[in-house]
């Protein structure tokens, strides 16, 4: 398999003075930023990714720029991907048939699923039942025009937690509509088409011991 992007993801450092104090010290880590899905172009309204990890946690930051919010849901496991948001898909086994899906909304409402695929570009089975155990999600607004998403994922949740020396197939996405009800699509990876559930088209996150 061919991956397009490679994410070197790196131990977290953390603030430790404050109210601070326990957070991920983010400026710390290089950005990358998603682009189009369908034409890896620029995408109008820019986000960037950032990913660290600890023995304990992964972690994930997005910084989106957002001048106009579309966000109604309330309820875990919304279909919140008919509105804004942000994604992250994670395949630990890297073989593109079964992974995580996690969905993060302005509003800080979350959607969680297993995700089993034909290894293509179709999904076979979605567990939305199931959740991530001990996840912490925050969204703020940074006063700058950006929303700021902040994911934390407990290690326990996965059979192959990080620890440097290995992988994951990622992808990180983004759904933003604009006030004229147009929809962009953003990816990390971008896909050729409007579809994230192209397991082929993951990039894969490193973790590696550098700091």
């Amino acid at each position: 398999m061919r991956y397009t992007a490679i994410y070197p993801c790196k131990p977290a450092i953390y603030l430790q003075q404050g109210e601070n104090r326990g957070s991920v010290d983010w400026s710390r880590y290089e950005a990358v930023a998603l682009s189009d899905t369908v034409t890896g172009l620029a995408a109008k309204e820019a986000t960037d990714v950032r990913a660290c990890w600890s023995a304990e946690c992964f972690y994930v930051q997005f910084v989106c720029r957002d001048s106009h919010i579309v966000s109604e849901y309330r309820h875990r496991d919304d279909p919140l991907y008919e509105q804004d948001v942000v994604e992250l898909f994670m395949d630990e086994a890297g073989e593109g048939l079964e992974y995580i899906e996690l969905e993060v909304s302005p509003n800080n409402v979350v959607f969680d699923a297993r995700i089993r695929n034909d290894g293509q570009k179709s999904i076979t089975d979605s567990d939305v039942e199931w959740d991530l155990a001990g996840l912490l999600t925050t969204v703020e607004n940074d006063g700058k025009g950006n929303l700021v998403y902040e994911i934390r994922i407990p290690a326990q949740n996965f059979h192959n937690p990080p620890q440097a020396g290995r992988s994951w197939n990622v992808n990180f996405y983004r759904i933003d509509e604009d006030a004229q009800g147009n929809r962009e699509y953003q990816a990390w990876s971008p896909t050729g088409e409007v579809n994230y559930h192209i397991p082929s088209r993951f990039g894969k996150l490193e973790f590696v011991d550098a700091t």
